[in-house]
């Protein structure tokens, strides 16, 4: 068994090249940013709308439940992780299930991420440029429509200067500022939000919102369904629990660092779905800042709606890294699982880089609409990695328990000692 600092080959995320600089032990103020960030994405966008669908105390009680198993399935995940040797994901699953247990793992991290990453260049496109003439973006309402402020040229500029210099980072430490400035922007959204929908609520200009959902129709019966992975989604982060759990040491501060990020993150998803709903009622876009295009033409009304959507999009630029971080080792790891560390081979890291980005944003640019990849998302990939994958490490590790302890039942006291401190079940923190 490997001691908690082992950390071997290709499995090892990307860390700092030593001989070059002296290593900084990260922070666990730094280690909830980045958790924070991970979590904090797309999906707070489309929260308000599952309150439309699931009603306000269902909704409530599925972003506490979900919270809940989430945290649950990170401290199975590390518990596993740190009495093995391997130090990432894939290789949990390679050490559960061998070699196909950890190409599942890299296969749905590859689907989630890039989904997510493409949604988040879908929401900026949105934010920027509009999604068409009813709806137009921020740079069209104040220049006007123009070549250089359409999508196309909005986000190239944006991918080329904002995101390509941080996704060059290749430690997740590195982004601690941006993840903090960016939870710093959910909050001002969030702020924003709720300052809009109490003054709305005390001029009795809010909508009613529902409490239950309706089940009037089979259609309303199944959006019920289609909610779920919404949230779902927007509580997957399982792909960076390793990346940030190694680099910040030991694995009890990365489990507070893990239950402080999901108590922040479930009260910034409720406060921004009822205050959402309360502002816009069942007229609630699966976008929420797609709603706040529609001001009452007041100049105070326009500067905040300008103000919430930018402030979003620069959140979402700022997580955009964080998630191609972890997207980029697993695809090296899964192709290139032969070659040194990928920190180590500049041509390999910068090139593998520039395709990823190059490839979010084409896809961007072809997929109009973000709801449909949180349904597929939130029902498989994202499903997977968050509940389905830690569950069954934790089913085969107790069969094996249970089967070597009946071998060891019949031998002698030192062996049978031996095994109970190695197995699973020591103390790990």
């Amino acid at each position: 068994m490997a001691p908690a600092s082992k950390i071997t080959g290709a499995e090892a995320p990307l860390l700092p090249n030593q001989a070059a600089e002296p290593e900084k032990r990260p922070s666990l103020p730094g280690a909830v940013f980045n958790v924070s960030t991970s979590i904090i994405g797309a999906g707070i966008m489309s929260i308000p709308a599952t309150l439309k669908v699931l009603g306000v105390v269902p909704a409530l009680i599925m972003i506490v439940l979900i919270g809940i198993v989430v945290e649950i399935s990170v401290e199975f995940m590390l518990r596993f992780t740190y009495s093995g040797e391997s130090r990432t994901y894939a290789g949990l699953m390679r050490e559960s299930f061998g070699r196909l247990g950890s190409i599942a793992v890299q296969i749905c991290v590859m689907i989630t991420n890039l989904g997510c990453l493409i949604m988040y260049l879908i929401i900026i496109g949105d934010v920027l440029s509009g999604t068409g003439p009813d709806h137009l973006g921020v740079l069209q309402e104040w220049f006007g429509v123009h070549w250089w402020n359409l999508r196309a040229v909005a986000l190239l500029f944006i991918v080329v200067f904002v995101m390509l210099p941080l996704v060059l980072y290749r430690r997740v430490e590195s982004l601690w500022l941006s993840s903090a400035i960016s939870v710093f922007l959910a909050f001002v959204f969030v702020g924003i939000c709720s300052v809009m929908a109490i003054t709305a609520l005390i001029r009795g200009e809010t909508k009613t919102p529902r409490i239950l959902p309706e089940l009037d129709s089979g259609v309303s019966f199944f959006n019920l369904f289609t909610a779920i992975p919404v949230i779902v989604t927007a509580f997957t982060f399982h792909f960076n629990v390793h990346a940030i759990g190694v680099e910040l040491g030991k694995p009890a501060h990365m489990i507070s660092a893990v239950r402080i990020s999901l108590v922040l993150c479930a009260a910034i998803y409720f406060t921004i779905g009822i205050f959402g709903y309360l502002l816009f009622g069942d007229s609630t876009m699966d976008d929420i800042l797609v709603n706040f295009d529609q001001g009452s033409g007041s100049r105070i009304s326009s500067f905040l709606n300008d103000v919430v959507r930018l402030s979003y999009a620069l959140h979402l630029m700022l997580v955009f890294p964080l998630l191609n971080f972890s997207l980029r080792t697993n695809i090296d790891e899964f192709l290139f699982s032969k070659k040194p560390r990928l920190v180590d081979d500049d041509k390999r890291f910068v090139l593998l880089s520039l395709v990823l980005l190059a490839l979010a944003y084409v896809l961007a640019i072809a997929i109009p609409s973000i709801w449909y990849l949180f349904q597929f998302m939130g029902s498989t990939s994202a499903v997977c990695l968050a509940f389905i994958f830690p569950g069954a490490v934790v089913l085969r590790y107790s069969w094996d328990f249970y089967s070597k302890g009946q071998e060891h039942s019949s031998s002698d006291d030192n062996s049978c000692s031996n095994y109970k401190q190695h197995s699973y079940f020591h103390q790990y923190i």
